[in-house]
């Protein structure tokens, strides 16, 4: 009897030769991968098959075939059989029922991942019904392989439950959050704050709310045209009347008039895939922080401890960017972004080329998949009165060296993230900004910022996350007025814990200590608490 090779490629990309030898009625066993490793995927599991012995199974697929041509349409759909460079299945010879069931198992696999999956391909009805027609042909081969035969109207039902129509797909959180802060407020300050009288402990306890409602739709299931509502209430602590400092605002602050446009973007795959571009009119960013605590709903509790930022905060939100990987390894973006505030604005010194700006380029290295590099460097421009060198963060000169007046800075980020075992991850940056201001004077001013990360993923259960940050927030080391450098060093010292009570509700409690608000001594140590409920649907 004649011996069977059928070639896939997948995404890693690693060429899988998948031979089925069919000796005196039987086939040897063979394996497919369901999902190959890349920069933010696990590597996956193979699967054994056992022999099929049926005469029956054994009769062939031709390429003119239903299901044959079935099979074709989700792979060039979904991906879930890269077998050539042009991301197209081209099988052109007779298959067995054995092997056509190996890959059919696969590729199902990958389109019920990207089914639970909220934000990328979506099935239409009719790849569901397709689906099931498929299953109900190859049912004894698929059991025989250990395939998971879904029924259609699980699919359907799904489907409908999460989608509000057949190629948007509806998803959301919301948070509530206690909080409160001890210390006495910040009250010596060189410029860019208030000096203000002091006060014991100024702030009261506090419970804030975020919501968001996330639209994802695609139109060829490889896609994404997103829409985000948001609407939240929160202290601003940063505040002269509560802490006066902007070290101790929290990972969400600020609100909103009711629920508001927060995100508006789409993306879409070229150059066969490997690259992706972005355009944006509304909260479009490209930062790729591999900081473990980077989320602000379950991540760090404040804002400086989810990623450095310089590399990460800046002018944003309307543009274009552009994700390419060169390798599974290696990836860069760079991207131009606006101010969304003033990119739909005409008038002098707004618009997308006038107004507050971010160029940037960021590079990131994966040799492993437990080791993480990245290199970021940004070229922003501040206009007048919209001046946040470091995104809000740091010390009120830092944010704003020379004032509330044009600046322009350069910015250099290097992070690192290491998986040192399964339950422990180290990781951290540094953040270097070198910022000018041309009118006046020229004048020069470099900041500095540092952190150091512990991630104690699924410690107790699966889904759970510990966190400890170590770090020092924006500080300006020199500047060309020398009394307008901080003159003391403020440590940021955070740990939080989040408990995972099921796949949609998780508590997360968590505390920061800022020493020397400001980077100034003769300001006492703030502590700020929260805790966090988080609702995902």
């Amino acid at each position: 009897m004649s011996r069977t090779i059928w070639h896939f490629r997948f995404c890693n990309p690693i060429f899988v030769n998948i031979t089925a030898i069919i000796l005196s009625g039987a086939i040897a066993p063979a394996s497919f991968p369901q999902e190959t490793p890349n920069l933010t995927t696990d590597p996956s599991q193979r699967r054994t098959l056992s022999p099929v012995t049926s005469v029956n199974q054994l009769s062939d697929i031709q390429p003119t075939d239903w299901a044959f041509q079935a099979l074709q349409s989700l792979v060039e759909r979904y991906g879930c059989l890269e077998g050539y460079r042009d991301r197209r299945f081209q099988g052109n010879r007779t298959l067995t029922r054995y092997e056509f069931a190996a890959g059919l198992n696969t590729c199902l696999n990958r389109v019920i991942e990207l089914l639970n999956n909220t934000t990328v391909n979506f099935a239409t009805r009719g790849d569901l019904a397709l689906i099931q027609r498929l299953q109900e042909e190859f049912t004894a081969e698929l059991a025989t392989i250990g395939g998971q035969v879904l029924t259609l109207e699980s699919r359907t039902a799904e489907l409908k439950a999460n989608q509000v129509s057949t190629t948007t797909q509806l998803s959301g959180e919301v948070i509530f959050v206690i909080g409160d802060t001890f210390g006495d407020r910040a009250s010596d300050n060189i410029v860019g704050g208030l000096n203000v009288d002091e006060s014991d402990d100024p702030t009261q306890v506090y419970f804030g709310y975020r919501a968001r409602l996330n639209f994802d739709t695609s139109f060829t299931g490889r896609d994404l045209l997103r829409t985000r509502l948001e609407a939240k209430e929160f202290p601003r602590l940063r505040d002269d009347r509560l802490n006066n400092s902007l070290m101790v605002r929290t990972s969400i602050d600020g609100d909103t008039d009711g629920f508001e446009l927060n995100k508006l973007f789409y993306r879409f795959p070229i150059a066969n895939g490997r690259a992706e571009v972005f355009i944006g009119v509304k909260g479009l960013d490209l930062d790729d922080a591999i900081s473990p605590v980077r989320s602000s709903g379950s991540g760090a509790a404040s804002r400086f401890g989810r990623y450095n930022p310089t590399s990460f905060r800046g002018p944003e939100g309307t543009g274009i960017g552009m994700r390419y990987a060169f390798s599974d390894q290696f990836q860069m973006n760079i991207a131009y972004l606006a101010s969304d505030g003033d990119g739909p604005d005409a008038r002098a010194g707004r618009g997308i080329f006038n107004s507050s700006y971010s160029a940037l380029a960021h590079f990131l290295f994966e040799p492993s998949d437990r080791l993480s590099f990245g290199i970021e460097y940004n070229h922003r421009y501040f206009r007048n009165g919209d001046v946040n060198v470091t995104g809000g963060t740091g010390s009120f000169i830092a944010n704003r060296p020379f004032g509330n007046r044009a600046t322009t800075s350069e910015n250099l980020g290097l992070q690192i993230n290491w998986k040192v075992f399964d339950h422990f991850e180290l990781g951290g940056w540094l953040g270097l900004t070198w910022a000018y201001q041309k009118r006046d004077g020229d004048l020069d001013a470099t900041v500095l910022n540092w952190g150091v990360t512990l991630a104690f993923p699924d410690v107790i259960r699966e889904g759970d996350l510990g966190g400890i940050v170590v770090g020092m927030p924006p500080k300006v080391v020199d500047h060309d007025i020398q009394d307008l450098e901080d003159r003391d060093t403020s440590i940021h010292l955070e740990a939080f814990y989040r408990f995972k009570i099921n796949d949609n509700i998780g508590v997360i409690p968590g505390f920061f200590i800022v020493t020397n608000p400001n980077h100034n001594s003769k300001n006492e140590t703030n502590w700020v608490g929260t805790f966090r409920t988080q609702f995902r649907f």
